[in-house]
């Protein structure tokens, strides 16, 4: 419930604070005194935006702030998902700099507005002469019968369930479109496929095919000058080979006798050795090399291929071809994998959608079976407002099978009729203004018996309505009052006579600003202001009289 308000620098209020009683309070005052201000104040703390335009003071910011009893209200989880320290008594604030910079705080943590409007609408509903609007509504009308109904654990089962449904059938519709593509371009992908297949390639053979054709290709001249080197080394008369044995010979016969030329022997026998592996290694080459003009054209060929797939693939080596030859086996073996999992997911699918059947059949029949005893309670609240022949009739059209919303396969729509031998008919085309307040105040006092909502606020309400009639709604929101906090702002003296606490809004002059003020009355005060309710600004002593009558004074 709201405990406290405290409004600061907002349009023609300075500074105010309101603490109100825990059942029916009664805000009253003259038109324009400020009453709707105070509930503008108020929708700010519950995340309405706002404009800088409505400050009282431009050089400061305004701020608004809500001090709320939720302990009966199991709200701890929200504070939880959302981070946010509990406490029994939680501050809602909102600070306005004159800039327009808005400021949200839960508990002194800053949050965002979407996060404040969520905490708040779990805290207060206003109910205004325009929310009349929202009872023409489908999803309003929804929310009546299935609160009546307390089938919310199945409607929550439902939910997930058609969340995953609809996440699934998603998926397999992607999958399906996926299937299909991959089948129109499966053949594309197999000629590919098969065309690097056959190419049997494999990392660096491009490198030793242009090492083998350079070759083939100077064969004459690698093998003249390997003949020349063999020439020089091995048999021409002054043949490095021959030479170096003969000075080999010189060493080993004279190191008997010097000692100092034993090493240099060894390493010009280690030299002779290695000089006459040489020339037997170019002998050997020589001898190899050899022009071979088929082989010449195989590996012309030959790379060729791998320099044309190359271009076509838009790669610049072996290596990028065969990653591509990879890729598109894994692309090829996808393709048989995607049927597969189509065939596993659409199974899912048709599980979800059987149980999905079930839930809104089951749903669809537990709102069948609340609907009559809605329009019953409805109708004898309505008679107590002083509309004894006007009903509601609550139409509950099953969707066709499939066809699944977030809130089951039903269509609910709400007709109405004032006067006796009226048919029924959509309420935005036969009933008042005055008839549509009476029938939500009807709906909302039957939902509220049946919700942990901790405030309600009805914002001049009464509009089309006098007399007992009056008197009658306000003996409803004293009722209501039993089981909730309800704020109540009214013209009328018969709803104001029923309140707990009464509170009176007027405006006040200071220096050249005029400023709204509010005040809570106390019983002689009360009179006064029920009393001119009734017969203006001088009651008289009937009106007084009256008025204590009103009042039970």
């Amino acid at each position: 419930m709201l405990n406290r308000l405290s409004i600061r620098n907002y349009t023609l209020i300075d500074n105010l604070d309101i603490s109100f009683s825990k059942e029916l309070n009664i805000l009253t005052g003259e038109t324009g005194a400020g009453k709707s201000i105070i509930l503008g104040a108020l929708s700010l703390i519950l995340g309405q935006r706002t404009e800088s335009r409505h400050f009282f003071n431009q050089q400061k910011k305004c701020i608004i702030e809500g001090f709320f009893k939720i302990a009966n209200y199991q709200l701890g989880d929200f504070f939880s998902e959302n981070d946010l320290d509990y406490e029994d008594e939680t501050v809602l604030r909102r600070e306005i700099s004159a800039d327009g910079k808005s400021r949200a705080f839960i508990n002194d943590t800053p949050v965002n507005l979407s996060t404040l409007k969520q905490l708040g609408e779990q805290l207060i509903d206003i109910h205004s002469q325009h929310a009349t609007l929202e009872i023409n509504e489908e999803s309003f009308q929804l929310l009546v019968v299935d609160t009546l109904a307390g089938h919310q654990p199945l409607l929550i089962k439902y939910q997930e369930t058609y969340r995953k449904f609809r996440q699934l059938k998603a998926k397999l519709n992607a999958l399906i479109a996926e299937s299909e593509q991959a089948k129109q371009d499966a053949d594309y992908y197999q000629f590919q496929f098969d065309e690097l297949e056959k190419a049997n390639l494999f990392v660096g053979e491009q490198e030793q095919l242009e090492v083998e054709l350079d070759v083939l290709v100077h064969a004459e001249e690698i093998k003249r000058n390997l003949v020349n080197a063999t020439f020089l080394l091995n048999d021409n008369e002054q043949a490095v080979i021959a030479r170096l044995k003969e000075c080999l010979n010189y060493l080993q016969q004279t190191e008997k006798y010097n000692p100092e030329l034993s090493p240099l022997a060894e390493r010009l026998q280690i030299a002779f050795i290695e000089v006459k592996d040489i020339s037997s290694e170019i002998e050997r080459i020589e001898q190899q090399t050899q022009t071979n003009e088929e082989r010449s054209a195989e590996i012309n060929d030959r790379l060729n291929l791998l320099f044309g797939l190359q271009k076509k693939h838009r790669t610049t080596n072996i290596q990028e071809l065969v990653d591509l030859h990879r890729s598109i086996h894994e692309k090829l073996n996808s393709m048989l994998l995607v049927d597969e999992e189509i065939d596993t997911v659409k199974a899912e699918v048709d599980r979800l959608y059987s149980e999905l059947t079930v839930l809104s059949d089951t749903i669809s029949a537990s709102r069948n079976e609340v609907i009559p005893q809605v329009e019953e309670k409805v109708r004898a609240t309505l008679t107590e407002v002083g509309m004894p022949n006007a009903a509601l009739k609550i139409e509950n059209e099953l969707l066709s099978e499939g066809d699944f919303t977030p809130m089951g396969r039903n269509k609910i729509r709400f007709l109405f009729s004032a006067n006796k031998g009226q048919q029924p008919a959509p309420m935005n085309k036969v009933a008042s203004g005055g008839e549509l307040s009476r029938l939500m105040l009807s709906i909302k006092s039957l939902i509220s018996r049946h919700t942990a909502l901790p405030t309600i606020i009805f914002d001049e309400i009464d509009t089309g309505i006098s007399g007992e009639v009056a008197l009658k709604v306000g003996s409803i929101m004293e009722k209501l009052a039993e089981s909730m906090q309800v704020i109540a702002i009214t013209h009328l003296p018969q709803i104001a006579s029923k309140g707990q606490a009464h509170y009176r809004v007027y405006k006040q002059e200071e220096s050249d600003r005029t400023l709204t003020n509010i005040e809570l009355l106390n019983k002689n005060d009360r009179i006064t202001e029920v009393a001119k309710m009734l017969s203006g600004e001088n009651p008289g002593e009937f009106a007084i009289q009256h008025a204590q009558q009103l009042l039970n004074y």
